[in-house]
């Protein structure tokens, strides 16, 4: 079956032809790194990194650029507010070139755990102003942009095309004036450049033809992408949060510089729900990171599992329990895969199976489906992991690379085994704090405990 996906724009399934025979050239909007990132926005880019890894398994080589937004932010999407890199810096009391630098690290971190790809290119927003000024000048000469007390903006109403991709309802917005206009022309106009603020000092500022000031959050995507990408590329990427302002903007700046939608293919991934204690929010302070996830004893890849049994259009639901069920499929299957034999053979039939489920929009959930159906199948075990490993090609979860441990390594003292049995019990209960207190008695006692997903590993540190 040829690959299908579905594009945002047209809202339809259709089947993927590459502007460049061979070639696939795919954009992802990435973080802004003032603050760690959370689940909810680490489920897209596991969704994005499926879909390259399907791109390449059909055979396409892929230039994957992905963005880090380090300035220029503000915290509405109106254009108003403080910029997220100054407002982070006065909540750490760190520098905001600080914070950025220390942010992306620890997102780069965040996204090697949970195997993804490294893009072929990471692009900071800091290292792209002339760009993003030279992109601006493109659309003041196009007629694009009008000059306020505070910034130089983009004229919406100069095109009457403008959020189609939302489908926006723009005679809808400008009567109930949802967004506060200021000086603007009209509720959807948004800011280009934006004007250093008399007595405000600011720490990331550049001059410009229009002045000194920092670029709109919009400008850095259109004028990157085009830098990496050209003005018209395969797949543009980002979460579904994007489309009404975002992304809705980006192709307003590319039409009206470059005549393009900047992108044949636009691709949303859904929103991550929680149970109602927790929370995803980033301006709170309240939010479950990948290291959250870590304190609780899980493996990332659990956590990517998880990503894949939902279809990447749909809503996913995050709960401890069903983080706790996906660990427990994925350590089943890794036991499984280790104790197979290698040097088997391809099974055609599943693969095209798998395969078929995967071109038709990416459709994971079905795609594990045949995995475990081959799990339950009387294929040779040999036979199995060699077609598992075709499988994992697109899942991502790293199974010929996973070694098993031994939970314990020594013969054990009773009183020790029962302290370790006593933990065990308590992690089963999610009683974190009387698991870590059993970690300090045993440690005082000379035994070291790691916590692996597939169990307790306890070793000797001396003689008890």
């Amino acid at each position: 079956m040829p690959l299908e996906l579905y594009d945002t724009w047209s809202r339809t399934v259709r089947p993927f032809t590459p502007i460049h025979a061979g070639q696939v050239g795919l954009y992802c909007c990435g973080p802004t790194v003032y603050d760690h990132a959370h689940i909810g926005n680490l489920r897209t880019y596991v969704f994005q990194d499926v879909l390259r890894r399907a791109l390449i398994r059909n055979g396409y080589d892929v230039r994957h650029v992905v963005n880090i937004t380090d300035v220029g932010h503000l915290t509405s999407d109106a254009d108003e507010g403080e910029d997220k890199m100054e407002k982070g810096s006065r909540r750490t009391g760190e520098s905001a070139w600080s914070i950025a630098r220390r942010y992306t690290e620890a997102f780069v971190e965040d996204w090697r755990a949970l195997r993804l790809l490294d893009p072929t290119v990471w692009c900071r927003a800091t290292d792209h102003i002339a760009e993003q000024i030279a992109f601006i000048a493109e659309l003041e000469r196009a007629g694009y942009t009008y000059r306020t007390e505070d910034g130089l903006y983009f004229d919406t109403i100069k095109q009457d095309d403008y959020g189609f991709l939302a489908r926006l309802d723009r005679a809808g917005l400008q009567a109930g004036k949802r967004v506060a206009m200021g000086a603007k022309k009209t509720v959807t106009d948004f800011a280009l450049w934006k004007f250093a603020e008399p007595g405000v000092v600011r720490q990331m500022e550049w001059d410009s033809p229009w002045g000194r000031g920092f670029p709109g959050w919009h400008i850095e995507c259109s004028a990157m992408s085009a830098k990496y990408l050209g003005t018209w590329f395969d797949i543009h990427c980002g979460g579904e949060d994007h489309i009404a302002v975002h992304h809705s903007n980006e192709i307003a700046q590319t039409q009206a510089a470059h005549g393009t939608r900047l992108a044949n293919f636009w691709m949303h991934g859904h929103f991550l729900t929680l149970d109602a204690s927790a929370k995803m929010s980033k301006s709170s302070g309240d939010f479950i990171r990948l290291e959250t996830l870590r304190r609780r004893h899980f493996d990332p890849a659990a956590y990517r599992y998880l990503c894949l049994t939902a279809h990447y259009r749909s809503k996913l639901h995050f709960s401890w329990t069903s983080l706790d069920a996906a660990q427990t499929a994925l350590n089943r299957l890794r036991h499984l895969y280790e104790a197979w034999p290698d040097a088997g053979r391809v099974s055609a039939d599943f693969v095209a199976r798998f395969d078929a489920e995967v071109n038709d929009d990416l459709n994971l959930p079905r795609a594990l489906a045949v995995l475990w159906e081959l799990v339950k199948s009387d294929l040779p075990a040999a036979d199995a992991r060699a077609t598992v490993d075709q499988f994992d090609t697109v899942l991502g979860l790293g199974l010929r690379e996973w070694k098993s441990v031994k939970p314990v390594e020594h013969d054990l003292p009773q009183n020790i085994r029962s302290l370790l049995d006593e933990r065990e019990q308590a992690r089963s209960e999610r009683n974190w704090a009387k698991a870590d207190e059993i970690r300090k008695a045993l440690g005082t006692r000379g035994w070291k405990v790691e916590d692996r997903p597939e169990g307790q590993r306890l070793i000797a540190i001396a003689a008890d």
